[in-house]
């Protein structure tokens, strides 16, 4: 296991018409030609591009080492001929079937960052590569070949983070973390590391955005680089051109498995604190504010009147957790956190869990329509498994719902949400799994190409809630649905239920708007 990939497709931009020209305001506020060259004259990477980067890997490459691991995986061994006469002769000798071991091999990248043997590198390249592996031993490799033992100091899977120490009989080469919050779009920067396993192998590029989202959790925040990354690069440096660490070479996108230009590395600012916190022997604890949250869509922010698509959605507050103690609730848009916005470049959960706990939080919130301000103390972020068991996956649902005694349904405008509903009754409570004291209605049926259809609603779902006014009736679903469209909104806002699952809200546009 070597690389994590994130596998894309990508898409040409086709250009139509006449010409144009870019064009941009200039220092006198005269409107001008963005590549006037009265106005980048002094802005070409003149000193920043030089003719050879070879004096600057040749200081950095020491530092820069392979890294490989060595697993025992446990291999389930089913034989269809255990207990007969004919067992022994497929190669099973334990009576009745049993189990096996092989071995299993991963390389990577890391760099050295102190004279005594501390090695950074990401937590994939020397965890399990199966749930069923174990880590037999960790082996890091010097560019002069010098091969020593290391041991894992710390990991930590939530930012893809790992720490090791080898010990050496004299003083090694290491490189420290830069700034990388100084990184603009443009800027050169220098990948080392083991591509293939071939050993030390060096490449630049520019960074080519910053603050990128990959959907990989609380650190999902990344430079994004053209600078050539394949498989086992990862763990290995981006350098800038003085020689700091800015980055921490984590994954690429690419259909065919190889390098298209689009690479992704871990920020320094987000893994120097994190690598300080291993190395010494440390838990890492991030803050948590306990909410469970969607982007806002366009759909939502329609749904919600909100004219701004900026901010998160909250779909759910966790009990007793700090969200509830400050007062936060299911529906509010969370677009502020500790003076900062909530972007889709800088999420709530990534805020949040570069906070310290028992951090008291200033977070600005929009509640039907009106902006409001709380404090909240952040408690203990909880692990990744126990925060995936929590999650809300609309397509795991099953279609178990039957009708009911008589048969009956009734018809929620379905021309403009694409659906129809029955009223609950304690036997189809039973049916579809949830108390018999719950109030809402029941969709019966959906029409697969309507907007409910395309965001998983489905048979058996109960609707609680319209634009946060409660439903108890088919009926009260008609008038909800109709004053919306009084009112020309092109969404509805609609919580929903599914079996013994918390209520979920979900954005579904009107078909008729």
């Amino acid at each position: 296991m070597t690389v994590r990939y994130a596998y894309g497709i990508s898409a040409a931009l086709l250009l139509a018409g006449s010409a144009a020209t870019l064009t941009g305001i200039g220092p006198a506020g005269a409107q001008t030609a963005a590549n006037d060259s009265s106005v980048i004259r002094n802005l070409a990477p003149r000193a920043g591009a030089p003719m050879s980067f070879a004096d600057l890997t040749e200081q950095l490459q020491p530092a820069v080492v392979n890294i490989s691991t060595t697993q025992r995986v446990r291999v389930n061994n089913n034989n269809p001929f255990a207990g007969t006469p004919f067992d022994g002769l497929f190669g099973n000798r334990q009576r009745g079937g049993g189990e096996q071991t092989r071995e299993a091999q991963s390389l990577g990248s890391g760099f050295i960052i102190s004279a005594d043997g501390y090695v950074v590198t990401n937590n994939h390249v020397v965890a399990p590569g199966d749930r069923n592996a174990t880590i037999e031993s960790i082996t890091v490799i010097m560019p002069d070949r010098t091969e020593y033992e290391a041991e894992l100091v710390g990991r930590d899977a939530a930012s893809d983070i790992a720490v090791l120490k080898i010990k050496a009989n004299k003083p090694l080469p290491f490189v420290k973390f830069g700034d990388s919050a100084a990184a603009r779009v443009g800027d050169w920067i220098i990948a080392i590391g083991n591509p293939f396993g071939l050993g030390g192998t060096v490449t630049t590029g520019i960074v080519s955005a910053i603050h990128r989202r990959t959907g990989q959790g609380a650190y999902d925040s990344f430079l994004q680089t053209d600078a050539s990354i394949n498989r086992g690069n990862s763990g290995g440096p981006m350098f800038d051109l003085n020689g700091n660490v800015i980055g921490i070479n984590n994954a690429i996108i690419s259909p065919t498995g190889g390098n298209v230009g689009i690479g992704f590395a871990i920020p320094a600012e987000v893994a120097a604190p994190i690598v300080e916190t291993l190395k010494n022997g440390e838990k890492i604890e991030r803050g948590y504010l306990g909410v469970q949250i969607s982007a806002l869509s366009e759909d939502l922010a329609d749904s919600l009147g909100l004219e701004k698509n900026e901010g998160e959605f909250v779909q759910r507050v966790e009990p007793g957790e700090a969200a509830q103690k400050a007062g936060i609730q299911a529906g509010d848009v969370i677009t502020k956190v500790n003076g900062k916005a909530v972007t889709p470049d800088q999420t709530l959960s990534y805020l949040v869990a570069n906070l310290p706990i028992g951090t008291n939080v200033p977070i600005e919130l929009v509640r039907n329509g009106k902006t409001m301000k709380v404090t909240a103390k952040l408690g203990t972020r909880p692990s990744e498994e126990e925060l995936a068991s929590n999650s809300f996956d609309p397509d795991a649902q099953d279609d178990a719902m039957g009708q009911d005694e008589n048969g009956a349904s009734a018809q929620a405008t379905a021309e403009a949400l694409g659906l129809s509903v029955v009223d609950l009754t304690p036997q189809i409570a039973r049916q579809i799994g949830v108390p018999s004291s719950q109030k809402g209605v029941v969709v019966s049926t959906v029409n697969p190409n309507s907007d409910a259809g395309q965001k998983g609603i489905k048979r058996g779902f109960l609707i609680v809630s319209v634009n946060r006014q409660p439903v108890t009736n088919a009926a009260e679903l008609d008038s909800a649905i109709n004053s919306a469209i009084r009112s020309k909104r092109e969404a509805v806002l609609l919580q929903i239920r599914r079996g013994a699952r918390d209520p979920q809200f979900v954005a579904v546009r009107l078909q008729d708007s």
